[in-house]
């Protein structure tokens, strides 16, 4: 009698899933002539989903400074991080807590915190299309440039849709609004995002982002509204 054949080891012991999907995007932008400019922004962003909890983390970073006649002027230094773990209590519903810390010399935020739980719910859940929104109290501390340090009460609304044209292409937007909850048509922000992925191989694709941040009080000498547009490498491991 023949001997059966072996599966090889590939076969027999299949690669574990991925605990973590993980992407970094980097964008930089330099001028040399009139003018000498610099611009560069890091976004690291990490995920883990199980059945009925998902973990998110995500750091940006950007600097940008800009030399003409030999004076040189520093454009963009900030930094922004996050924090957030939802956990499932029905299939399209979850609870949750975000945490946000912000840094941003250009805009007079010395520090901005925010510690927000909520509850959220999936409108949309389909294969290549997710819509959700949520919703809860926001506790804000933050040091203004010219300002004694704060902390209020906040109230946190926001959204996030995200859709894939096709295997190589994905569309996201981002909204959130969070007011003080005693002054909420004076003090408020406005933070969205929109982008868009184009790949270019299995791990590496194009990036374009569109940010806009709104600080209805801003420190004095600083406009209210900060955008941003950035392009860039994505990779992802």
């Amino acid at each position: 009698m023949a001997d059966e054949p072996t599966a090889s080891p590939a076969e027999a012991e299949p690669p574990p899933p991925k605990l973590w999907t993980s992407s970094a995007f980097l964008g930089l932008t330099l001028t040399r002539g009139n003018s000498d400019t610099f611009l560069g922004n890091l976004t690291l962003d990490s995920r883990r989903q199980a059945p009925r909890w998902e973990l998110a983390l995500g750091l940006t970073a950007g600097y940008g400074e800009s030399t003409v006649e030999g004076e040189t002027e520093k454009t963009a230094e900030y930094m922004r991080g996050f924090g957030q773990y939802d956990r499932r209590f029905h299939q399209r519903g979850y609870l949750g807590l975000r945490n946000d810390a912000e840094y941003d010399a250009i805009a007079g935020v010395d520090y901005r915190l925010r510690v927000s739980p909520l509850v959220g719910w999936y409108l949309i859940q389909r294969t290549n299309t997710h819509l959700r929104v949520e919703a809860g109290p926001s506790w804000v501390f933050e040091n203004l440039e010219g300002r004694p340090s704060d902390q209020y009460t906040a109230f946190r609304a926001g959204e996030r849709f995200e859709h894939k044209l096709n295997q190589n292409t994905r569309l996201w937007q981002t909204l959130e609004y969070i007011p003080q909850v005693d002054d909420w048509s004076t003090r408020f922000l406005l933070i969205a995002e929109a982008g868009v992925d184009a790949a270019i191989t299995r791990s590496l694709s194009l990036s374009l982002v569109l940010q806009n941040n709104y600080n209805n009080d801003p420190p004095a000498g600083r406009k209210a509204n900060d955008l941003r547009v950035l392009a860039g490498l994505r990779y992802k491991f």
